[in-house]
């Protein structure tokens, strides 16, 4: 879709992900009604076209023939664990199975994976889906923390550094799940789900999948053709125990609890051309009790800061700032971007490096398709982030979730 998007074939908007797969069906009618595609892309349209049999029978107005089955094909040709479709309800269920083994500093790692997905509608503007995945990784030279590298953290160890794996084998389970709830100019989301705000092929500034998935609610609106907002508020791991709520059980154990963490974020994005996205957005980390004020979408995140602490930094919160652009074929077949995120910085200090305090990160990226040849993409990036620009002095209110920054 995106390679698509940056040729001009379609006009993708993917700043925030994930998609509503309605959206995405759209998209891919579009891309089917171009004659200008190469094999491969035709070839990956006619894969795709056959997971989205459920969504294409919205946009045309159409009850599948096919009711029912298990493993069996449904409607597309697509071979499904079980599925079923009326004119009220609709679900799809498909099995989650992988394995991946390679060679890390001279020893064998092995990782096998596997689950349950399921999507489906109940009428024509509920949606839902719930994805389960159960990992196993085993090798003497597992990477445990998943600190210095894009993959995923995962929630497999306490903040007590105790380890809860041997140190051969690690386990740990996912689970993400969303009931998204449309209409003709917005949809509204509760679920556990990974975000990726911004662009990139390796890493997002803003929101990227580096952190384990987080309960949500979420607001998307597009009031008009040219202009969209996006809000969420999230409530994260914090992984520090609170040391006024310990307790000492009929066993003699300690039973205590973590320390409350929320996020919140929302970002405006204007398209005054085909192809051209302009973005400005803020998100606040704040700890220990839900505010209100963090609940209303449209608030200043920062002016709210202001007021619930009274001005005491000390009694304050973590608040970022985020600006992206984005232009796609304006140059044949290539699409720029370029985010700037900001944790913190002092203007007024900003060329003195002894007394200034730039916490913030920049990203400036691009890639061009089909040239010289249909099947060639040349992918170019740059990023620079400035120390402590995901952290902060309250151990509560850094952008992390279980211990993994929310960026890159």
């Amino acid at each position: 879709m995106s390679r698509l998007s940056q040729k001009g074939i379609i006009e993708f908007n993917d700043l925030v992900k994930p998609l509503p797969r309605v959206y995405i069906a759209e998209k891919l009618l579009e891309a089917d009604c171009e004659k200008c595609l190469t094999p491969l892309e035709k070839e990956e349209l006619e894969f795709l076209m056959k997971d989205y049999a459920h969504e294409f029978s919205f946009l045309n107005n159409y009850l599948l023939s096919r009711r029912s089955g298990i493993a069996r094909k449904d409607n597309k040709g697509r071979l499904r664990l079980f599925f079923f479709n009326d004119d009220i309800f609709k679900i799809n269920v498909s099995p989650v199975l992988g394995f991946k083994t390679g060679i890390k500093d001279e020893e064998r790692l092995n990782h096998l994976w596997n689950g349950v997905y399921l999507h489906g509608y109940v009428g024509e503007h509920i949606g839902f889906s719930f994805d389960f995945r159960d990992n196993t990784e085993t090798g003497r030279t597992i990477d445990k923390t998943k600190s210095f590298t894009p993959v995923t953290g995962v929630n497999a160890r306490s903040s007590l550094n105790v380890p809860l794996y041997s140190e051969t084998k690690m386990e740990y389970s996912e689970v993400k799940t969303t009931v998204s709830a449309d209409w003709s100019w917005g949809n509204f989301t509760i679920g556990k789900e990974f975000f990726e705000w911004g662009f990139g092929e390796s890493g997002k500034l803003i929101l990227s999948t580096k952190a384990p998935s987080f309960p949500f609610i979420r607001l998307d609106i597009r009031p008009a053709k040219w202009l969209s907002f996006n809000y969420i508020h999230a409530w994260l791991a914090s992984d520090v125990i609170d040391s006024s709520d310990i307790s000492v059980t009929s066993l003699g154990t300690s039973r205590f609890h973590f320390r409350e963490k929320y996020l919140a974020s929302h970002m405006l994005t204007a398209y005054p051309l085909k192809g051209l996205s302009i973005s400005l957005g803020e998100s606040i980390i704040y700890s220990d009790k839900l505010q209100v004020m963090y609940l209303m979408p449209f608030m200043f995140f920062r002016l709210a800061d202001h007021y619930i602490s009274r001005h005491y930094n000390d009694a304050g919160s973590n608040a970022q700032i985020f600006a992206s652009v984005s232009s796609r074929n304006h140059l044949k077949n290539t699409h720029l971007y370029g985010t700037l995120f900001i944790d913190e910085i002092t203007l007024s200090y900003l060329f003195n490096p002894e007394r200034q305090r730039n916490q913030l990160g920049f990203s400036i990226g691009g890639s061009i398709t089909d040239l010289p040849v249909n099947i060639f993409k040349l992918t170019f990036k740059s990023t620079k982030i400035y120390p402590f620009a995901y952290d902060n002095s309250l151990s509560t209110t850094t952008k992390k979730n279980a211990f993994s920054n929310m960026g890159i």
